[in-house]
Formats: C-alpha cells, structure tokens, sequence
C-alpha cells in the first residue's frame, strides 16, 4: 500500500480592500449634477469677462449656453462616477485623477449654473480666479507647513495656532520698527516658536500629537485674544498699525491675458509662497534630504538603523514647518488686514490641514487643493453680491461644505505617512 503525501496548498490570492466612500459620494454628487445642472438649467447665457483694460492682450468675453454646458458637465460628472465605481470594484482603489477632474468639472457646472441663474449674469472671471489666489496663500502656506510635519511623522494640528501667532507677530514687530520685513521675520519666528512647543511635548514627552495641537491652538488663540484686549486695542497707533508691503508688478509678464496680472502682481509674500511650493517639493523629492525625512515618517525603526537621527530630524521638521506657517499668519497683517484683530485667521488652518490631505502629502497636491478652497471662499463672497437663488446661509457654509466633500468624498483611498502622529522611542 503506498503511502500518500498531502502537500498543504498556499492561496496567492490576496484580498482587495475596496474604499467605496469617494465613488459613492461621486455618483450622488453626479446625480444632483444631472437634476440641477441639467434638468432644472437655467436656459440662459452665463458671461465671464477674461481680459483687464490693461491687458496687452484683450480677450473677448466668454459666453456660456447654461443649457448646453449644463448637459456637458453632467454627463462627464456621470461618466467619472460610473468609472470610479468601475475601477473600485475591480481594482479597489480609483486613480487621484479621477477626483481631481471631478471636482473640477463640478465647481464649472456649478458656477456655470449659479451665474446663469444670478441677477446678473455676467462675472469677471480673472477677477475670480485672482480673488482665489488671494484667499488661498495663507492656506498654501499652512498646508506646506502640516507636508514637513507629516513626512518627518509629527502630525500638526497646531496650523491654525500657527498662522495666528504669526499674523499677531508679524502686526506687532511691524508696527513697532516700521519695517514690514521685520514684521515677516517675527511671523516666522512665532510660528518656529510654537512648532518647538509642538515638537518638544510631541517627541521628548511622548504627548499624544493631536491632543497637543488642539492645546495649542487654544493656547494661541487664548494668549492673542488677551494681548489684543490688553494692549493692542488701546496702544494700536503703537502695536497694531503694521506696515504693509507694498506690490511688486513684474513687467511685460504681468501683461500676459488671464494668469498674468494673477501670478506676476503680488507682494513678496505671494512670491515666496511660489518659492516655498517649489522648494519643499523639490527638496522632499528630489534630495538626499528629502529622503531621509521620508523614511523616518514612513519607517523610524529602519531610518535609525542605517544612522539618521529621527528625532532630530522630527524636530527640525516641526520648526520648518512652524516658520512657513508664520509666513502665512504674516499674510493677515502685512498684506490682506490693516491690523491683527482676535481669531482672524477664522479656523484657516483647519482648512489647510484638509488641503494636505486632499493634496496626498504632497507640496503641488496641496498648493492646487488650496486653490479650490480659495476658490470656494472667494465665490461665496462673489455670489452674495450678485444675487443668486442659492441661500445666503449655504453660501456662508460654502468653503466649509467643499472642504469636507473634497476630503471625505473626492480623496479616495489616501494613506499618509505610516509613521505619522506615532512617537518613536529608541530601544
């Protein structure tokens, strides 16, 4: 009788996990597209002016059918959604694309949709899309911030305190010395300060990350809530009376139609948002640096294994990231605001840390997902003054309501840095 060997068979079969948030959130999203945009459109012509009077060249308006384009608009809406149903069911994940150009087609049927049904239907769109730029620095100057953060593995919820310790800085140095540039350098400092602070409790003490932040935040906004009470309200001539930079108009390229007068007409803190967008990218991705940095926010344990110190280098992140965000608390004072006044960064910060992770931990992602939360904020402003049907209390919740679409509807399966908000214990 021979004897049988049973060999134990190994399924190379591996389980897909499939995110269904974002494609559900899609299709409903597309289904309204196609009730409101499409079904009930408003049958007019919606008009967007391009071209300034001073624009070397002149562009003529754009006018849009609301019928026609509402129809358009809904129908991709439709083909996305049903394609990222398509690829979650069989991949399990939908490319970060799809998302993107959801949410861009949904925000041009929507103010295709919204102007058209206005009182008036005409708006200058350049003007629009400066007023976004505008609104979204101190947004992209928060989100590069939480990018260092995270990638070293400090989760930083302390960006809102961050901006406002910085624009409470930046009014008070620049009042008292007159020079806006030192107001700047008090910013960043601000912000350095209160990234020690995060860091110090986040990695010497072992604090939980998240708890610390929220301390923060209120820490700040306590202490400058007090200070602006005490002694900025009643000395404001000497406190509260900032310097403010003036704009720099590049020649020739600030005439270009469109994104000329937008990106080529801005004060130094609009041209240093552009340096540190691409510097940080450049540095996390492109060098030594940036490599280590991201291998102690995705693996501490191996990252000190071949010699990089994780902690120092968590450290020195936090504070980086402390000073950019003190670069976008400046924006509030010496650009924006004729003075500090209490809690005027207005929850911006949150936003911010929505714009990283709707940006996926990424500088570009995040200065482009900052933008569309500018764009929000500004067209909330916009459409109040042009009379729309859409109620006033929904236009006052727009970038808020935007914020939390993008994030937990339009981001997908998104994974951070593994080894973000864990404390790192050598031994």
């Amino acid at each position: 009788m021979s004897a049988v060997t049973l060999e134990p068979t190994v399924s190379t079969h591996k389980a897909v996990i499939r995110n269904w948030g974002a494609p559900i959130a899609m299709a409903v999203l597309a289904l309204i597209a196609l009730l409101v945009f499409g079904i009930r459109n408003p049958g007019t012509t919606a008009s967007f002016g391009i071209s300034n009077a001073n624009d070397a060249i002149q562009l003529p308006a754009l006018n849009v059918n609301t019928a026609l384009w509402g129809w358009i608009f809904s129908i991709i809406l439709v083909a996305l959604a049903a394609y990222a149903l398509y690829t979650t069911a069989k991949k399990g994940i939908i490319s970060s694309w799809v998302g993107w150009g959801f949410a861009f087609v949904f925000v041009a049927a929507f103010l295709v949709w919204v102007i058209g049904s206005a009182n008036t239907t005409s708006v200058f769109l350049t003007g629009l899309i400066a007023g976004s730029f505008t609104l979204a620095v101190p947004l992209i100057f928060g989100s590069l911030s939480g990018v260092l953060g995270e990638r070293a593995g400090i989760v930083n919820i302390a960006i809102e305190g961050q901006l406002l310790a910085g624009a409470f800085a930046a009014a008070v140095g620049s009042s008292i010395t007159g020079s806006p540039w030192v107001g700047l350098i008090c910013a960043m400092a601000a912000g350095l300060l209160v990234g020690l602070v995060l860091a110090v409790f986040a990695i010497k003490y072992v604090v939980d990350q998240i708890i610390v932040g929220v301390v923060l935040n209120v820490l700040v906004t306590g202490l400058t809530s007090f200070l602006f009470s005490q002694v900025l309200a009643d000395n404001a001539e000497t406190f509260n009376s900032p310097v403010h930079f003036e704009t720099i108009r590049i020649p020739v390229l600030a005439d270009i139609p469109i994104f000329g007068n937008i990106l080529f007409n801005q004060t130094i803190v609009g041209y240093l948002m552009y340096v540190a967008v691409i510097g940080i990218w450049y540095a996390l991705f492109k060098t030594k640096w940036g490599l280590r940095v991201r291998a102690v926010g995705e693996h501490p344990t191996a990252a000190d294994t071949v010699g990089i110190n994780v902690n120092r280098t968590r450290y020195l992140n936090t504070m980086y990231g402390g000073a950019v965000a003190g670069l976008g608390g400046a924006f509030f004072t010496l650009v924006s605001s004729g003075s500090f006044s209490k809690e005027m960064t207005a929850g911006q910060g949150f936003i911010a840390l929505a714009a990283l992770i709707f940006g996926r931990w990424n500088p570009i992602g995040a200065f482009f997902a900052a933008l569309l939360f500018g764009f929000a904020t500004n067209l909330q402003f916009v459409l109040s003054i042009l009379g729309t049907p859409v109620p006033s209390q929904f236009l006052i919740m727009l970038p808020y309501v935007v914020t939390i679409v993008a994030v937990a509807g339009l981001v997908g399966k998104s994974r951070g840095p593994a080894a973000a908000g864990v404390a790192y214990v050598k031994g």
